[in-house]
């Protein structure tokens, strides 16, 4: 098992809203994560589409892998909040939707940038797409990571 596929069940575990949901974490990368969400009733709304919170989760919880993937190695000594977002519908979701994330920001740079202020603020990207390929929304969260040391 290697550290990536440790975060993966760990975050499954202390994210509980995104597991409830429905949410399965399929990959975590340095930077970039995976996720899908399969529609059911529960993700549905009234048009019989996935319903926009569901959406909102999934691209949520991807972007929150993307960023511990890239904080890795210092996640324990770390506290990341997801400190904005903006979400764009562009087409009907239905099926199982997967959302993509990717860390906005070179890692040498952020660690350095948490090394000298004990925080950075940086965007995570994320595309959904239904299983025919075709993209169903965007949503970009802006994460705050401070050092728990700073962080009280």
């Amino acid at each position: 098992m290697t550290p990536f596929d440790a975060l993966k069940s760990q975050l499954s575990a202390v994210v509980p809203f995104a597991a409830y949901v429905g949410v399965t974490l399929e990959e975590i990368a340095e930077g970039r994560a995976t996720a899908t969400l399969e529609q059911s009733h529960n993700t549905s709304n009234h048009i019989a589409t996935m319903h926009a919170g569901a959406l909102f989760t999934l691209a949520e919880a991807a972007s929150g892998a993307a960023m511990a993937g890239m904080f890795l190695e210092r996640l324990a000594a770390l506290r990341p909040v997801a400190a904005s977002s903006t979400i764009a519908y562009s087409r009907p979701a239905k099926g199982t939707i997967t959302a993509k994330a990717a860390v906005d920001g070179d890692k040498a740079a952020l660690f350095a940038a948490l090394d000298s202020e004990g925080k950075v603020r940086f965007p995570v990207a994320i595309t959904m797409e239904d299983s025919e390929g075709r993209e169903v929304a965007r949503m970009s969260v802006d994460w705050h990571v401070s050092a728990l040391a700073r962080a009280a």
